[in-house]
Order: structure tokens, then sequence, then C-alpha cells
């Protein structure tokens, strides 16, 4: 495999192509950089519309919740009663109805903690809900989307851990190529085309991350952000919420470990984008998604360091999806970071090694 030279990746779950070009990484830079994240966040902010016990911008008062909290997003994109806006028999001019609910979803009542810094139990309890959620809102819509934005730079205006839920009636544009591409794989192969990778990505070793009995996550082979990720489980799951007690505690560990990894890369709370793909809901419930297999992504900005992303524009907005290191080399370098959070690590230093962290 030529690393230091420009080649094409296939995508199968995409259908598409990455150029990748890992020599561009030797040129200078003199362009934008980035705020670095904020590292003094209070653990209760009176102004903070998501801390226990506040008011949000409907009027609405926060419970003083001690763990998971969930609520109607108070801006929401898609509403249960929207109207059908009809549509233009000209093939050129198509609009549909667009209708569903939008939650937002709160981790934890600090607001100084993220998922790497929180305990296991903890997180376990983040991913029950998950599970609560999909199949709760799955009965009705189609596509049930948990998505976490976190970091200013990833578009995240409020500094508490939380994640998104948008269930709709359509299937989006993304899970759709996605539910193509893994149906066609299946129909030729006979088997997942996601399981089938995991087993591969299993035995080459090239760009595994981190990885135990029930999970793997690797820096995908199509990666198209510098150092984003795929969560996979080993055994065949459709659903977030088919997953077992054990699969679940085990989820929890390997994020920890995951994002753990990623905040030491640049010592920073490192922002992404994540966000669950698993078989589609609603009235597919009664149909054959043998095809599917659930999965994480996990899409980071950071290239080069703690304020330098990368940026998708140019190339990528206008002719495909370029990236400027191999998924290997990113593989390695987070591979071999330290499983201590650099958080933990600084405490213990100040402290001689005498006070734990949460």
């Amino acid at each position: 495999m030529p690393l230091e030279h420009q080649h094409l990746r296939y995508n199968p779950l995409r259908d598409s192509w990455v150029l990748v070009s890992a020599h561009r990484m030797k040129r200078p830079w003199a362009g934008q950089v980035e705020k670095p994240a904020e590292e003094h966040i209070p653990r209760y902010d009176q102004n903070n519309p998501l801390c226990p016990g506040n008011k949000r911008a409907n009027g609405e008062v926060n419970p003083e919740y001690d763990s998971t909290f969930v609520f109607e997003n108070d801006f929401p994109a898609l509403q249960p009663d929207a109207p059908d806006p009809g549509s233009d028999q000209d093939p050129l001019f198509q609009s549909k109805a667009a209708r569903g609910v939008c939650k937002v979803m709160c981790f934890h009542p600090w607001s100084d903690v993220t998922l790497p810094l929180m305990k296991k139990e903890e997180v376990v309890k983040v991913i029950d809900k998950w599970a609560e959620l999909v199949k709760d809102l799955g009965t009705v819509y189609p596509w049930v989307q948990i998505f976490e934005n976190k970091g200013a730079v990833m578009g995240c205006s409020n500094p508490h851990p939380h994640c998104q839920v948008w269930a709709s009636n359509f299937l989006p544009n993304e899970p759709a190529l996605s539910d193509r591409c893994q149906r066609a794989y299946y129909q030729k192969h006979g088997e997942p085309l996601l399981l089938q990778y995991a087993k591969q990505e299993s035995e080459k070793k090239e760009r595994i991350v981190v990885e135990s009995p029930d999970w793997l996550a690797v820096v995908p082979y199509w990666a198209t952000w510098p150092y984003q990720t795929l969560l996979l489980p080993r055994r065949h799951v459709l659903r977030i919420n088919d997953l077992t007690a054990d699969e679940r505690e085990g989820l929890a560990a390997i994020m920890k470990q995951l994002l753990t990894k990623y905040d030491n890369l640049f010592e920073v709370s490192f922002p992404y984008s994540m966000g669950w793909h698993g078989a589609p809901t609603g009235s597919y419930l009664e149909e054959d998604n043998s095809h599917w297999q659930l999965h994480a992504h996990y899409y980071p900005p950071l290239l080069r360091s703690a304020t330098v992303k990368k940026f998708m524009v140019g190339y990528e907005m206008l002719a495909q999806e370029q990236r400027d290191l191999t998924p290997e080399q990113a593989a390695e370098k987070l591979r071999n970071l330290p499983e201590e959070h650099y958080k933990t690590r600084q405490t213990h230093e100040k402290s001689g090694g005498k006070e734990g962290s949460n």
C-alpha cells in the first residue's frame, strides 16, 4: 500500500471514492487557526440552560437531575404536526412532508465533564437511555438519529455534556445510501458488509485503535476526516437497543478508551461529530434488515494540532473527498497514545499521586 503517494480508496458504505494525499502533511501552514477549547468550564453555571434547576429559553425549568436528562428541543428542526407542502408535478421542483420530533439529552449534571471523564457506570446509563429512545421513537418513526456535536468548532454552543436525538418520518440521505450499499453487499456475498469488515480489520491490525472481546474501533480504510473512527460490535447487531447488558458495559469501556485517546492526541477536549447508524425502524421493523450492522461514526476535524483543522472546501466540495494522512498513520498515532486521560495524569502529578478523578 503506497503511504507517501496519492491514491484512491473505495468507501463501500457510500459507494464513493476518497483521495488520499499523505505527502500534503509536509506543506507549511499559515491559514486559519482555531481558538483552543475552553479548559476551565465551571461545574455549574446559573446561565447555562442545560444545568439542573435552570430555566431554558422557552421558560421551562430543568429538574434537579443527577443522571441523564431528556427534554424536547426548544428549537426543533422537525415537528410532528407540520403541514404537507404539496408537490409540484415538475420533477425539478419536488417536495414532501417532513415530520418528526427532536430531543436533547444531557449525559451528566456537571458541565465540566465529558464522556471520557465520566465513570463507566455513568456512560452505561447514557447508552441505556439511547437504547430506550431508539426503541420508543422507533415504534413510530423510520429513522432515529442519535448524534453529538462536541466542541465549539463543531457548532456546539453549550459547554455541557449532551447530544441530540432526531426522529423523522423519512429515511435521511446518509442512512438511505448506507442501506442501499449494505443491502447490495449482502445480496452478493450473503453476509453483512460491516460484520465481514470487522473480521478482516481484526486480522489485519493496521487500523485498529482500541478493541475488546465485543467491540472494535478502527480508523476505517476509507476514512475522510484525519482521525475519523468507526466503532463496531463484533457480533451481528441491528440496533443499539438489541445490545445485551454485557455489550453495553463493554461499549461504555471502549468509548471511554477511544475518547481518552482522542483527548490525549493534542491534550485538548477533542471536538467531533458522532452518530449511531442502525437498521431503520418504524415500518421497517416488519422487514428483513439482515444486511444492517449497528455502528457509530466519529468525525473529528482536527488535523495538525489543537488549533489547526481539516477544511472540507474547494476540491472536497466540488470534486470528491480528500485526506492528508493515511488511515494507517492516523490509527498508529491514536493507538500508541496512553490509556490514562491527560487531565487525570495532571491531577495525579499535582497531588503526588494521592488523589483520584471522576
